[in-house]
């Protein structure tokens, strides 16, 4: 125990205050959708690394061709050689793109790097400046993509102007809308009131021509800000507005991509192909890459230099995206995560759990009581009282059952507990 005192006291006096932790572990190990921490406890994993470790934690596959990449090389700069890892993971990934359209990649290290890249694309291409986001969206916290992401003013406050350029459109949040509110049988996710996309229109009218706007960025499904997935036919939508104002449309499938809603990527549930597209998260089981595809015709804008990195392209992060597709293959991993669904709310295993009309703090309290007693790691999401479920793509149905039972007994707790005090009615 003097140890864990003394791991808990480095984080405390030498970690940057400015990372949020949601718990005190201290893991030693971890395996499948268990992770085990120093001193010997062993808990049930429902965050998978915020949808990053897809696969499962150390999947021996993934493990196995890491392993045998290190033993060969471990960095090959992208800007001075080639590598067969990065070149044979291209292969691999253009029959999985919505469409062979999307041909030309580059490869990065986080999520909010993609995004960056993906507007710098954009701009290139197009020869315009402005960008088009949605409420409720979260695209990364680096400088630049702090003025892309509107889930919470936690991530902005306090530093300063950030990027110009950018507009906010609605997303369409039914269950908050009020039209869905007034008339739930009426407006719902499969009668959508419309009043997103006539915003969308009016902002191309009012705040941001069609000839100064770049680029229109979505997640196709909101993550951080409360995963909310659309009305079906929004993207089409979305898409068909910017086709006719030569508008270009990226989808930041960085946390719904690679199989966590059942399908590869998220906008293939509704038929959309976008013009750029960003992964990050599940694409390498927990290996630092990210990459964003689009056309070729996009893509050769590009002045040779002005894109690059250190680490772009690492062949070992590489090896393990490629083992990370084999596994999706082989263990149809897509059918089991639409299999396995709870069905709450979002797609595949991207589940979202709203506690309507609870008081401030609910899901908060419930992810600290799954914790403490029922060793079930969970994570809240968005500014409303939301709990998101990211299991592994290869969670058991077993695991789920036993994922839940410790679920029900927390929230059972919680309300028992916030009823006896006055918190709650």
């Amino acid at each position: 125990m003097s140890n864990i005192k003394n791991l808990l006291e480095i984080s405390t006096r030498h970690l940057a205050r400015g990372i949020l932790r949601k718990s005190e572990l201290v893991v030693d190990r971890a395996r499948g959708v268990w992770i085990w921490t120093v001193d010997g406890k062993k808990y049930l994993d429902f965050t998978t690394g915020i949808g990053v470790t897809s696969t499962g934690h150390n999947h021996p596959k993934v493990v196995k061709a890491v392993q045998d990449q290190v033993a060969n090389l471990i960095h090959g700069q992208v800007n001075i050689v080639l590598h067969k890892p990065m070149l044979d993971l291209i292969t691999r990934l253009i029959p999985m793109m919505p469409s062979r359209e999307l041909d030309s990649f580059f490869f990065a290290n986080s999520g909010a790097e993609a995004v960056e890249n993906s507007i710098k694309l954009a701009r290139a291409a197009t020869k315009k400046q402005n960008i088009i986001v949605f409420q409720g969206s979260f695209h990364g916290r680096t400088i630049g993509t702090l003025a892309l992401t509107n889930s919470n003013t936690i991530y902005k406050a306090g530093y300063g102007s950030s990027m110009p350029g950018v507009h906010v459109a609605p997303y369409p949040y039914c269950i908050q809308c009020p039209a869905h509110q007034a008339s739930p049988k009426t407006y719902n996710t499969t009668n959508c009131c419309s009043y997103p996309i006539t915003q969308l229109q009016l902002l191309l009218k009012q705040q941001t021509a069609p000839q100064d706007t770049a680029a229109v960025l979505i997640e196709p499904i909101l993550g951080e800000g409360g995963y909310v997935a659309p009305p079906a036919n929004f993207l089409g939508e979305v898409r068909k507005i910017c086709t006719e104002n030569n508008i270009l449309l990226i989808a930041d499938e960085v946390q719904s991509g690679f199989g966590r809603t059942g399908k590869m990527f998220a906008v293939e549930h509704y038929n959309v192909v976008p013009d750029i597209m960003v992964m990050a998260k599940g694409i390498a089981s927990g290996f630092p890459l990210s990459a964003i595809a689009a056309r070729k015709e996009l893509t050769d804008t590009q002045a040779p230099g002005s894109m690059g990195g250190t680490y772009v392209g690492n062949p070992v992060a590489c090896a393990a995206a490629s083992a990370t597709l084999d596994v999706i293959k082989e263990e149809q991993l897509f059918e089991n995560s639409t299999k396995i669904s709870v069905d709450i709310r979002g797609l595949g295993l991207m589940i979202g759990i709203e506690f309507q009309n609870a008081p401030p703090g609910f899901a908060a309290a419930i992810t600290k009581e799954a914790l403490e007693e029922h060793n079930l790691i969970l994570l809240t999401a968005g500014i409303s009282e939301i709990l998101r479920l990211i299991p592994p793509l290869n969670v058991t149905k077993e695991e789920v059952e036993d994922g839940m039972q410790r679920f029900n007994k927390t929230v059972k707790s919680v309300v028992e507990k916030w009823r006896s005090e006055g918190k709650l009615q």
